[in-house]
């Protein structure tokens, strides 16, 4: 039987850069929304990447490495969008970047240690140090983004904001919602990160999809 391991995260890769494209020419050139496009281009990325570990044999542990140094800028990414589309100000904000940016240099010093469990039509899981602590980092501005989300729909005034964020907000819980069931279930993170946020991840590419192509804010003047 033909191997088609990764074949579906070459579809969703597909799918996401053509959702890119189309933001890129109909979306409005603002940091928000640019934000936002990287995002989806970084869950593109990733995909392709899966594809090639799986249907490609391309599993060095290098190049698994550099899928999870990709998706590890997921979570502070969206916060960070999410923040500035609430115009939320502080000279600390890019902090949030900071626990990505440790595991990422602390991570090529065990590099080795980064294996393919398993490779199925749907997902590829891996072996990689620090997998807890890693998944607890991980999630932990996503957790924050929700809340924020939540306080804000719950206290703003501004219709569009609340409209477009109660989208956000339904793309990621869809995305935690069988995550957290899975924690409870196997008490651990390890595993559970590429193998069902990544896919799931679509559903938060079309959310944020549709708030670039509403979202109208200031737009960045290029001299």
């Amino acid at each position: 039987m033909q191997n088609l391991d990764g074949i579906i995260s070459l579809l969703i890769a597909c799918l996401e850069t053509v959702l890119v494209i189309n933001l890129i020419v109909f979306g409005k050139k603002n940091v928000v929304n640019i934000l936002a496009i990287l995002l989806v281009i970084l869950l593109a990325v990733y995909q392709l990447l899966e594809f090639l570990i799986c249907f490609a044999g391309c599993n060095s542990s290098f190049i698994i490495y550099i899928a999870l140094a990709d998706i590890t800028f997921l979570p502070p990414l969206s916060l960070l969008t999410v923040l500035r589309y609430w115009n939320y100000q502080s000279k600390f904000i890019y902090l949030i970047f900071l626990p990505a940016i440790i595991f990422i240099l602390i991570y090529p010093f065990v590099i080795d240690q980064f294996v393919v469990t398993k490779c199925t039509v749907l997902y590829a899981t891996y072996n990689y140090p620090f997998g807890d602590a890693y998944g607890f980092f991980y999630y932990l501005p996503i957790l924050t983004m929700i809340v924020f989300l939540i306080r804000k729909i719950i206290n703003g005034v501004d219709k569009e904001k609340l409209k477009l964020s109660k989208i956000i907000l339904a793309g990621y819980i869809c995305l935690t919602v069988p995550i957290i069931v899975g924690v409870i279930i196997s008490f651990s993170f390890t595993d559970l990160i590429e193998s069902i946020m990544c896919k799931l991840g679509f559903v938060v590419a079309l959310c944020f999809s549709y708030v670039v192509l509403k979202n109208k804010g200031k737009e960045i003047k290029v001299d």
